[in-house]
C-alpha cells in the first residue's frame, strides 16, 4: 500500500475539508396551494399534482 511521503497538516486537511458539510434543501411555498417543495419539482397537495401552481393530475381522473 502506498503512503504519503510528508504528513498533511491539520491546516491543509481542514482548508481541503470546508466544502464538505451538509446543507439544508431551498424550500419554496407555492402561492396556489401554500405547500411548501422543493422549485422546479412537481409536488402533490390531497393527491392531486402540482408544477408551477397549475394542476397536472387530478386525483379523480387517476383510476
Amino acid at each position: 500500500m502506498p503512503h504519503p511521503k510528508r504528513k498533511i497538516s491539520k491546516s491543509r486537511r481542514d482548508k481541503r475539508r470546508t466544502h464538505d458539510k451538509a446543507v439544508a434543501p431551498t424550500l419554496t411555498t407555492c402561492a396556489t396551494t401554500g405547500a411548501v417543495h422543493l422549485p422546479h419539482r412537481a409536488y402533490t397537495v390531497d393527491g392531486n399534482l402540482y408544477y408551477n401552481g397549475k394542476l397536472l393530475i387530478d386525483n379523480t381522473a387517476v383510476a
